[in-house]
C-alpha cells in the first residue's frame, strides 16, 4: 500500500508536528494482501454461530472443574463469583459484537488489538491465544479419555486418545462446514442435559425424588456446612474456576470471518449471552448448591475430567437415581470433545490470521480450495499427539507446564476485547463519524467495556493473589508459575514485536491514527429485517434466544 495515510482519518489535513507519532505498524487487510492466498471458506449459518457462543463454553470448567469452587468458596461464593464473572463476559461479548459485524475480518479480536491498541500488544495476544489452544487440544483429548474410565479403567487411554484425535482428522475433512455441524449437535445436547438437570435440580430440592431419603431440603446446606467456605481467600479461587468456566465464549467473534450473514446471526448471538449465562450456569450452579453439601470430600477431585468428582454428577448420586449419573457422564464426555473441536478452530484461524498479516510463518497463511488452513490444522493435530505424554511416569508434570502456558490468556484476550473496544470508539470519534452510523451497538456502550476491563483486572488480581497464597499451603514458586507463566510470555512477546521487529514506535495508536476504514462493512439500515413481536410468536422468539 504506497499512501497508508489514505486509511487515517485525518487524511485531509496535515498534522502538525506535535500531533506526529512514531511510525507504527500498519497490518495489510485482506483486500491488500497479494499472492495466490485463498480466502476462509464462509459456510457457518445462523444455527451454527448460535450454538458456537454457547457450544464453546459449556465444557468441562462447568460440569467438573466447578466442583472445586464449591468445596474451596462454597455455594454463595460460586454463585457471586459466576455472576461475576458472567456480568464481565456479558460486556465483553457485546463490545466484541459490535467490532466483529462492523469489521468481521479474519483474526478478529487479534486484528482489533493491532489497530486499536498497539501492534505489539496484538501480536503478543494472537500468538498468546493461538498457543492457549494449541495446548488445550492434547488437555481436552486426554481428559475425554479419562472420562472413559467411569464404566472402564482397564483400557489404556492412549487407545481413547487415538480414537479421539482420529475423530477430529475427519471433522477437518469437512472444513469450516464440518466444525459448525459438530458445534452445533453437541451444543443442542449441552443445553438439553443443562436443562433438564435444572428441573431435576428443583424436583431434588422439593424433596420429590422417591428414592431420596433427605425430603425436603431447600436451604439446608447454605447453614449446614455454610453459604461460605475459607473466607475471602475462598471466595478468591472462585474467580479462577468462573474464568476457565467461560472460556471460548468469544470464539463467535473469530467465526465472524466465516460466517455467510455476519450482520443478521452476530448481533443475535451477542443478544442471547445474558440468557445463557443467566440459566446454563447461575441458575445450575445455584441448583447444585442447594442440593449437594460443599464440604464432600469427593469434591477435592474434581479437576479436568475427573466425572467421579463431578458436583452434578455427584449431586445426582446423592438422590440416589440409578443410570442418570452415567447418561450425564456422557453428556460431560461429549462436552470435553467440543472443546477439543473448539481448540482446532480457534488456534488454526488465529494462526492463519497472524501469518496473512506478517506475524507469523508465510506458509501457514496458505488455505487449500476448500477454505481450510492447511499448515494450520496440521501443527494443531501435530500437538495433538503431545496427548500421548501421559503415557510416561512424568507426563502430569510436563502437562501442567503446557497448560500454564495459558492459564491467564482468556483474561487477557477478555481485557483486550473491551479495551479495543474503548479505544475504537475514540478513534471512531476522532473520524468524525457518529455512533449512529454503526450497524451494531453494544448494548451497553464504552461504560460496558470499563466495567468489563475493570472485572477482568479484578479476576487478574485474584489469581494472582490465590497464587501466591494458595488455600491450605504456604507460598511455593512452582505452584505461582503454573499459575502465572502466561504472563511473562506475553511481556516476552510483546518486547520482542517493539523492540526488535517493527521498532520501538508509539506506546499506543493514537486516535487520529487508528484505520477505521480497512476491512468495514457498510450497511443500509433499511435492509435488515425486522422481526415483528406479537403474541403468536412469543414461544418461537423465546426459542430461538436459547437455540437459534
Amino acid at each position: 500500500m504506497d499512501d497508508k495515510s489514505a486509511h487515517l482519518p485525518g487524511k485531509d489535513h496535515s498534522p502538525s508536528d506535535d500531533e506526529k507519532a512514531p511510525p507504527q505498524y500498519v497490518a495489510p487487510s485482506d483486500h491488500e494482501l497479494t499472492g495466490d492466498v485463498r480466502g476462509l471458506s464462509r459456510a457457518l449459518q445462523g444455527r451454527h454461530m448460535q450454538m458456537i457462543a454457547i457450544g464453546g463454553s459449556i465444557g468441562a470448567g462447568l460440569f467438573v472443574g466447578s466442583g472445586s469452587a464449591f468445596h474451596n468458596g462454597g455455594p454463595a461464593s460460586v454463585l457471586l463469583g459466576f455472576i461475576i464473572i458472567g456480568a464481565m463476559m456479558l460486556f465483553t461479548i457485546q463490545a466484541l459484537g459490535e467490532l466483529a459485524v462492523l469489521y468481521p475480518v479474519n483474526g478478529a479480536f487479534y486484528m482489533y488489538a493491532v489497530r486499536f491498541i498497539d501492534p505489539a500488544w496484538g501480536f503478543a495476544m494472537g500468538w498468546e491465544y493461538a498457543i492457549n489452544w494449541l495446548v488445550i487440544l492434547p488437555f481436552e483429548i486426554t481428559a475425554a479419555g479419562i472420562t472413559i474410565s467411569y464404566w472402564r479403567d482397564d483400557i489404556n487411554i492412549g487407545v481413547w486418545i487415538a480414537v479421539f484425535l482420529f475423530a477430529l482428522v475427519v471433522v477437518q475433512v469437512f472444513a469450516v462446514r464440518g466444525y459448525g455441524e459438530v458445534e452445533f449437535v453437541l451444543g443442542i445436547i449441552k443445553v438439553v442435559a443443562v436443562t433438564g438437570f435444572i428441573i431435576l435440580g428443583i424436583i431434588i430440592d422439593c424433596g420429590g425424588v422417591p428414592t431420596d431419603d433427605r425430603g425436603y431440603i431447600g436451604a439446608r446446606y447454605w447453614h449446614d456446612p455454610g453459604a461460605f467456605r475459607n473466607g475471602f481467600k475462598g471466595f478468591c479461587t472462585v474467580f479462577v474456576t468462573a474464568a476457565f468456566a467461560f472460556a471460548g465464549t468469544e470464539l463467535v467473534g473469530l467465526a465472524a470471518a466465516e460466517a455467510e450473514n455476519p450482520r443478521r446471526t452476530l448481533p443475535r448471538a451477542t443478544r442471547q449471552v445474558f440468557w445463557r449465562i443467566t440459566i446454563f450456569y447461575v441458575l445450575s450452579l445455584f441448583l447444585v448448591g442447594l442440593i449437594l453439601r460443599s464440604d464432600s470430600e469427593d469434591l477435592l477431585g474434581s479437576s479436568g475430567a475427573n466425572t467421579k468428582a463431578s458436583p452434578f454428577v455427584l449431586a445426582i448420586q446423592a438422590a440416589k437415581i440409578k443410570a442418570l449419573p452415567s447418561i450425564f457422564n456422557v453428556v460431560i464426555t461429549l462436552s470435553v470433545l467440543s472443546v477439543a473441536n473448539s481448540a482446532t478452530f480457534g488456534s488454526t484461524r488465529t494462526m492463519q490470521a497472524l501469518s496473512l498479516r506478517g506475524m507469523g510463518p508465510k506458509f501457514l497463511s496458505y488455505v487449500d480450495p476448500q477454505g481450510r488452513p492447511l499448515w494450520c490444522i496440521v501443527i494443531q493435530l501435530l500437538f495433538g499427539l503431545l496427548a500421548f505424554i501421559n503415557e510416561a511416569s512424568t507426563g502430569k508434570q510436563i502437562f501442567n507446564w503446557l497448560l500454564a502456558l495459558s492459564a491467564l490468556n482468556n483474561l487477557f484476550v477478555w481485557g483486550s476485547i473491551n479495551l479495543a473496544h474503548i479505544r475504537f470508539r475514540q478513534g471512531w470519534a476522532a473520524s468524525g463519524r457518529s455512533v449512529s452510523e454503526l450497524p451494531y451497538q453494544a448494548s451497553f456502550g464504552v461504560a460496558g467495556s470499563y466495567i468489563g476491563l475493570f472485572l477482568n483486572w479484578v479476576a487478574l488480581i485474584a489469581t494472582f493473589y490465590t497464587s501466591l497464597f494458595p488455600i491450605g499451603a504456604s507460598p511455593n514458586a512452582e505452584a505461582f508459575f503454573e499459575s502465572m507463566l502466561a504472563l511473562p510470555l506475553a511481556i516476552a512477546l510483546y518486547v520482542v514485536w517493539k523492540l526488535y521487529i517493527r521498532g520501538a514506535g508509539g506506546l499506543y495508536v493514537k486516535a487520529h491514527q487508528m484505520d477505521v476504514t480497512t476491512g468495514m462493512r457498510e450497511f443500509d439500515p433499511n435492509d435488515e429485517p425486522k422481526e415483528e413481536k406479537t403474541l403468536r410468536n412469543l414461544p418461537a422468539r423465546i426459542m430461538h434466544s436459547f437455540v437459534y
